[in-house]
């Protein structure tokens, strides 16, 4: 996901090139701000969908995620929701900075930051508590958590079985026979029959283990958009506020 954010990072110089022609027709009143604004965001809804599609396309076959076409469509809208996204919080920059160097360091730095309290590396319930306002003003959270409930969403599909939980540590290469011993002798201390085929990971056991159940997969798909129409009405004020409608 912060992929599709950095993507958008490109069209940081548009309206920085565009600054003199805009502040020139604007100063004699060849059209409003609100016009160009909204021109300005329909004039990139084709390109968006279009860098969508080629994304997810390129990825959920390729990487082999679940839910079918279904599936699919949602993860297209998903990524459609980030380019939308990162697109408005990229413009609402350029409308504030003067400078495309300085642009750019400036959406680096803060999309990094929106990276690291995604949830993808420190889950919610690991992150302080004083850091958890920036988690949830992340662009990235919303995407990253919709994408893994569309992969993860189904609690009657296992992901880990008795046997392969000791794929992930030392004891992955020891032979069949002794791992199903272990499983009993784990049964017996717990109380509970564990067997080779026994489902011990499912998909809400993952979604539990990285915080992310507090918001629906639509809720976090309606959020992101509305992060894009939050910072184009951003943009508008920033032009509002950073060119004088005045004859020269």
């Amino acid at each position: 996901m912060s992929t599709t954010y950095y993507t958008c990072a490109e069209s940081i110089p548009a309206f920085l090139q565009e600054r003199y022609i805009f502040m020139r027709e604007t100063a004699y009143n060849a059209y409003r701000r609100s016009s160009y604004v909204l021109a300005h965001s329909l004039i990139s809804i084709p390109s968006l969908i279009v860098l969508s599609i080629a994304f997810a396309a390129t990825t959920f076959w390729a990487v082999g995620l679940d839910g079918g076409f279904s599936g699919f469509l949602f993860f297209f809208f998903t990524i459609l929701s980030a380019f939308w996204a990162g697109s408005s919080f990229v413009t609402f920059l350029s409308g504030v900075v003067s400078h495309v160097m300085l642009g750019f360091t400036v959406v680096v730095a803060i999309l990094a930051y929106f990276l690291l309290f995604s949830g993808f590396f420190i889950s919610r319930d690991r992150m302080p508590s004083f850091w958890l306002w920036f988690h949830y003003i992340s662009l990235v959270k919303y995407p990253y958590e919709a994408a893994l409930q569309n992969e993860f969403h189904d609690p009657a599909k296992c992901f880990v079985r008795g046997v392969q939980m000791f794929d992930t540590t030392p004891l992955a290469a020891v032979p069949l026979a002794l791992k199903l011993k272990m499983l009993k002798s784990i049964s017996s201390t717990l109380g509970m029959n564990i067997t080779g085929n026994t489902c011990v990971v499912t998909g809400t056991d993952i979604l539990r283990q990285q915080g992310i159940t507090d918001i629906s997969k639509w809720n976090c798909l309606w959020i992101t958009i509305a992060w894009g129409f939050f910072f184009r009405i951003l943009f508008y004020f920033a032009l509002l506020l950073g060119s004088n409608n005045k004859r020269r």
